[in-house]
Order: structure tokens, then sequence, then C-alpha cells
């Protein structure tokens, strides 16, 4: 017959013994103590996947940069086409050949007295729109008037020089061959400027200067 059982260490006279320590008592299989954790309530105490962007926002940028590079190019080119074009079209406008006969054409004008031509060159463009052409037409007389008293024969020698101003406006320096009124002998090295304008078609002379004198 097995004696009495030893007294429990544990156990004392007034009753079980406190655990010492803070930590509660813990059994194989149980989770641990205390309250469990967001992502471990989720994910059985795994670490919780780490979130990755997704691609779309990088797509849309990427997107966004080859519209803009497009954008620029195409302004490039239009920009590059259109001073190619307009300095083509001065070019054609403004050769020394329809510049040598637009000014030439004025001169004999002058020297014929051609109040007409005169007029519809100084006005410029504007001829068609002016009601009241009295006050252009006396200056049209003075000028021709002025040329015929100092010479009696122009001939344009050469076009020295064009300045192109803008694709319909540009500036001419010119040489001339003049005969002196006075029957003095000719002159073959007079120069004069001339401010062109293109329009319809046609180089008109809206003002005539004199490089020796006198403006015409």
């Amino acid at each position: 017959m097995a004696g009495p059982h030893p007294p429990d260490p544990t156990v004392g006279a007034t009753g079980p013994t406190p655990h010492t320590g803070s930590r509660p008592l813990e059994f194989p299989g149980e989770p641990p103590a205390g309250p469990p954790t967001h992502h471990a309530a989720h994910y059985g105490g795994q670490t919780p996947p780490v979130p990755y962007p997704t691609g779309r926002p990088k797509r849309r940028l990427l997107i966004g940069l080859m519209m803009a590079v497009a954008l620029v190019a195409a302004t490039t080119l239009a920009i590059a086409y259109g001073v190619r074009t307009n300095g083509a079209n001065t070019g054609n406008s403004f050769s020394e050949g329809a510049a040598k006969t637009a000014i030439q054409d004025y001169l004999d004008a002058l020297e014929h007295r051609n109040i007409d031509v005169i007029v519809r060159n100084a006005l410029c463009g504007m001829y068609d729109a002016v009601r009241d052409k009295r006050s252009d037409v006396a200056l049209a007389k003075m000028s021709s008037d002025a040329l015929r008293k100092q010479f009696s024969d122009v001939q344009l020698v050469s076009v020295d020089k064009i300045v192109y101003l803008s694709q319909y406006q540009a500036q001419a320096l010119f040489t001339m061959r003049v005969s002196p009124a006075d029957g003095s002998p000719a002159r073959s090295d007079v120069q004069g400027m001339a401010q062109l304008l293109f329009q319809r078609g046609q180089i008109m002379v809206c003002a005539y200067v004199l490089r020796t004198g006198g403006s015409y």
C-alpha cells in the first residue's frame, strides 16, 4: 500500500503560491497570450505581403511624356516649314529682276509724267480704297516735274542690294545712268533707294530717294 503523497511545493499553508514572473503560463498548442495584432489576425501570425503600386500610373506618365514630345516636334517642324516657305516666297517676289523691272517702270512714269502710275505706286497698295486722290495727283505731278527738270533720261543699270523687311516688303539700293537736263555729260554712277511692296502679284515703288540729293 502506497504511502502518503508528498506535499505539493507550490501549495502553501494559505493556498497556492502565485507564479513568479509577469508572463503567464503557456501551454503547447495554444496561441501566445495577449490580444492578437491586426496583421496576425488576418495572416495567421505571418508577415503580411508588402503592397506594390500598380503599373497604371507609370503607363499614364509615359504616354503623357510621349504626347508632349510629339507636340514639340510637330510645332518645330511647322515653324521650320513656315520660315522656309516664307523665305522662298519672298525671294521669288523680290528677285533682282522683278525689283529692277518695277523700279524702271516707276522711273519711266516719272520721266513721261504718267500720273496714274505714279499715284498707284505712291499710295502703296491703298489706291482702290482712297476716294479723294486730288492731293495724291498734285504730289505726283510735282515729283514728275522735279525729275524732268533734273534729268532728260533715266535708265536703271543694276540693283546693288535688296534688304528684305518682311515677306511682302523690301528696300532696294540701285544704280542708274542719267542724262542731265542741262545737256552735261551723262553719268552712270548715280544711286537711288526705293521702298518696295509686293501685293497681288505686283511690286510697287512706295517711295523713291535719289542718293545724290533730292527726294521724289
